[in-house]
């Protein structure tokens, strides 16, 4: 048994940062903990590569149980594993969110966590290559940078988002979200830069930081309401890691909900359908799941400058050589965010625009040209659940998402793909287009694009919501000071905690979290044990 101050369970985008802020008071002693290993992997630090993880030893790879409102399909959940977690898989986008997100945040019962209380956080992480401003940081570990290489046709397809009427976003991560522009990117040179790239590696020359990687955390151990640590397998050997203070899960929205059901924290039924005794009840664990579900429209182009055959040879040796060319791109490198009917008070739909054939995750191959127009739902309605499979922890909990349950959720997935064609036919775009492949000239009518949308639609890998934050609501998990609800010694800070799914990319969201439990776990210190 080894004893420490704080215990963090997943080195992940949260877990690397509250490692590296907990561990800047010389006198904590701070354990990470991350079941994945290294994050050396060429796949990793290449960018346009990171589909090339998916289904290997560097994704926890889930899929949903059969979605019954997407024709009973299995849908795909990627998941990072290794140092970093997923912001070391994802596509380095660099989206907040917009400040109606956190007011709501606020309102349904997180005092402290409206946009004026964010807004500091996401400052601080940042290292904006715009330098320092009103609503941005200069000198933060996380590099947010231009696109070093971009598509030529990608400035072809800005330009026909704008014939198409949407107008230029001059910051979409600032007050004001609707528009559209280039994506900003996780990228330093040219080169992925993730949360153990910008907190974790730093951090790890301190003596008071252990990291310990390919280890499974199986358990939380209690006495009584109270979380005194966690144990863990290493290969062969169970081991126990005290925590004198607290423990803190980063797993991430299906991580963490799990670890709290295989302690016996969770609705008494469920735990003990899956043969696990109940010690704390807490019917809100694992509840209220989102993501965020999209759909591509695809299209082949004349223009050669696409991201086609970009892991021939000379592309490899320009990126190896000078951190350029088409292998920085991270696929999607123009971004979109529109209202797609009067009367919302923020955007439904947001845009991944590039110039690449995705579809399927990247698994599906075109020969030839293409580019992708795609439209996200990114204030979905539907809510859904994670549950364990079985007390195994080794075993993957099942999920649903729900997704398009509602009708107002499909209204504007079909409402996004018809603004895509407006788009493709809009110059200077439209006389670069040679065909449209998916959802092809043949669906006309809103059933058609209806069909086509629950034959293909993609999560965006956006999980959220299973470990809800809320002083108030029923099923809260934890409170807005991040302790969960009714145990001693015990937060949850990663994408779980989220009571509503931001409007946008989760990853500088899930950062943020972080840098505020970092905030409030040494404002609120507790005494340690013993």
């Amino acid at each position: 048994m080894s004893a420490h101050d704080y215990v963090i369970v997943g080195a992940g985008s949260a877990g690397c940062v509250l490692a590296n802020r907990l561990s800047e008071d010389p006198t904590c002693r701070v354990l990470l903990i991350e079941a994945g290993g290294k994050d050396r992997s060429p796949n990793i630090k290449i960018p346009a590569a990171f589909p090339n993880q998916f289904h290997t030893k560097l994704d926890w790879d889930y899929s949903t149980d059969p979605e019954p409102f997407v024709d009973q399909r299995r849908m795909y959940v990627p998941r990072g594993k290794s140092l970093g977690g997923s912001s070391s898989m994802n596509a380095m986008l660099y989206v907040r969110g917009r400040p109606l997100d956190y007011e709501l945040w606020q309102a349904q019962g997180a005092p402290g966590w409206g946009w004026d209380d964010v807004l500091p956080y996401f400052m601080k992480s940042e290292n904006n290559a715009r330098g320092a401003s009103e609503f941005h940081g200069a000198g933060g570990p996380v590099e947010v940078a231009e696109q070093r290489s971009p598509r030529r046709i990608c400035r072809d397809i800005l330009e026909a988002c704008v014939a198409a009427g949407i107008p230029r976003a001059v910051d979409y991560n600032g007050p004001e979200q609707d528009g559209v522009a280039p994506f900003q990117v996780f990228q330093k040179n040219g080169q992925r830069w993730s949360t153990a790239d910008a907190y974790l590696r730093p951090a790890m020359r301190r003596g008071n930081l252990e990291v310990v990687t390919g280890a499974l955390v199986q358990n939380l151990e209690l006495d009584g309401d109270r979380v005194t640590g966690v144990r863990y397998a290493r290969g062969k050997r169970t081991e126990i890691a005290r925590a004198d203070r607290e423990v803190v899960l980063c797993a991430g929205a299906l991580g963490s909900p799990q670890l709290l059901m295989l302690s016996g924290i969770g609705h008494p039924d469920e735990l003990r359908a899956a043969g696990v005794q109940p010690r704390h009840e807490l019917p809100g664990v694992g509840r209220n799941l989102q993501d965020h579900p999209f759909i591509t429209a695809l299209y082949e182009v004349s223009d050669t400058d696409t991201l086609y055959q970009a892991d021939k040879p000379k592309h490899l040796l320009e990126w190896g050589l000078r951190r350029s060319g088409k292998l920085t791109s991270t696929v999607a490198e123009v971004n979109a965010f529109v209202r797609t009917r009067p009367g919302l008070p923020a955007a439904d739909i947001q845009f991944h625009m590039g110039a690449a054939y995705f579809d399927d995750h990247g698994a599906e191959e075109f020969d030839g040209h293409a580019i992708v127009l795609g439209p996200v739902l990114v204030s979905p309605k539907a809510r859904g659940q994670v549950w364990l499979n079985s007390g195994d922890p080794a075993d993957k909990v099942r999920l649903v998402t729900n997704s398009l349950s509602e009708p107002e959720d499909m209204q504007s997935m079909v409402a996004g793909l018809r603004l895509a064609r407006e788009i493709a036919a809009s110059d200077p775009l439209r006389s670069k287009i040679v065909r449209e492949i998916k959802p092809g000239p043949d669906a006309t009518e809103d059933a058609d694009l209806e069909a086509d949308i629950r034959q293909r639609l993609m999560l965006l890998y956006h999980p959220c919501g299973t470990c809800r934050m809320s002083d108030s609501e029923e099923l809260a998990v934890v409170d807005s000071q991040l302790r969960v609800h009714g145990l001693q010694g015990l937060r949850v800070a990663d994408a779980s905690i989220m009571p509503i799914v931001p409007g946008g990319n989760t990853n500088a969201p899930t950062i943020m979290i972080a840098e505020k439990a970092a905030d409030l776990i040494r404002e609120h210190a507790p005494v340690p044990a013993g």
